[in-house]
């Protein structure tokens, strides 16, 4: 195992943020892997622990045929936003930016690098897309901000990987899955591995989150330079392992072996490794998630329970306002897998409560609920 440790710029003065990285195995073929880019969003940290003793042992025992990057903390800048002893890891304090938003999008400059170069031969085209991205994360002007500094170095990382992993969790939820349609089919072993129970699909969900930033500009460049071979190079997925309380020993242990079987099958660890358990879940269109909020303040109680399959009308909570003794008992709007609930039970103005992930599209444009 390798350690390397990056300064980020920008800390306050007289202290120093560091972001890790553990490197395993060697060879021509990578995956990437980190954890908790939203700071209080702690199952991926306590998964990736788990993956980082079992990479250990893999790596002695001879059976790595690949390298793996394993980034435990990908935040350190939230890890230390405490509020009154509330964790407040999804945005920075400063700017008030979402952590997993404005990754440079890298099939711009990509393509003005490499017009004249790509031709019919896929692996020659994949390793100089793969240098020209690396060139332009190297070449950008110094980071304005830790935060900026912070981005670039985990897409520096992730840029040249074949498999890219970005561990996360909703407030109280079902383990569900973001990728690209296009690359649905490779994830579906995935998915049955970890008992993920929807996949949510779409090309583009807005606000270059980093799983998108990874996979997105392959995409991109083929279309753009249609004449040349170029593969979907980078399989990349945000993985939402639950809710924020399942921090389990036995839940990261089976998410961690779930992750290293579906690598192996990859090719990149060699051994016997066991087939999945579960059927692959539905792969549904992000555009097909409905948002559901309550239509006044009040104490919230949930009907059903995350994970659970819903129809269309089916009540899924109530509002009630004690003080006026109104209460509204709020309905699916859709049919499909509630897959995530509030974990706070008062509801506010202009914050979700439940989301279902339907199989008919209801938005368009900017998908992502910040």
């Amino acid at each position: 195992m390798q350690r390397i440790d990056h300064v980020l710029p920008w800390s306050t003065l007289g202290t120093e943020r560091k972001l890790s990285v553990f490197r395993f195995g060697k060879g021509e073929r990578k995956a990437y892997i980190q954890a908790s880019l939203h700071a209080d969003e702690l199952p991926g940290m306590r998964t990736a622990w788990e993956l980082k003793k079992r990479l250990n042992e893999l790596e002695e025992q001879g059976l790595l045929n690949g390298v793996v990057e394993l980034v435990p903390v990908a935040n350190p800048i939230g890890l230390g936003q405490l509020l009154q002893g509330a964790h407040q890891g999804r945005f920075e304090f400063g700017s008030g930016k979402n952590f997993n938003r404005d990754f440079t999008e890298l099939s711009e400059p990509v393509s003005e690098l490499l017009a004249d170069q790509l031709g019919d031969d896929p692996r020659a085209n994949i390793r100089l897309i793969r240098q020209a991205m690396a060139s332009v994360l190297e070449q950008l002007p110094p980071a304005q901000s830790e935060l900026q500094g912070l981005q670039r170095l985990l897409l520096s990382h992730a840029c040249t990987a074949d498999i890219v992993l970005d561990l996360h969790c909703d407030a109280d939820a079902a383990l569900h899955m973001y990728a690209l349609p296009q690359h649905w089919p490779q994830w579906r072993s995935l998915a049955a591995h970890l008992d993920v129970r929807v996949g949510l699909l779409a090309e583009d969900s807005g606000g270059s989150s980093f799983d998108e930033a990874c996979s997105l500009p392959w995409l991109r460049l083929s279309r753009r330079f249609p004449e040349a071979q170029i593969p979907l190079g980078c399989l990349a997925t945000t993985i939402e392992l639950g809710g924020q309380a399942d921090t389990g020993r036995l839940e990261a242990e089976a998410h961690a072996e779930g992750i290293l079987a579906f690598l192996a099958e990859q090719g990149l660890i060699g051994g016997d490794w066991p087939k999945p358990e579960a059927e692959a879940c539905e792969g549904m269109p992000f555009e097909g998630t409905e948002l559901l909020y309550a239509p006044h303040a009040g104490v919230v109680t949930f009907l059903r329970q995350a994970g659970d399959w819903v129809e269309t009308g089916e009540p899924l909570f109530e509002v009630i306002d004690p003080l006026s003794d109104k209460a509204t008992t709020v309905c699916a709007g859709t049919q499909g897998v509630l897959f995530a609930i509030e974990r706070l039970r008062y509801a506010q103005p202009g914050f979700w409560m439940a989301k279902v992930a339907g199989r008919i599209a209801l938005r368009h444009g900017r998908l992502l609920s910040d």
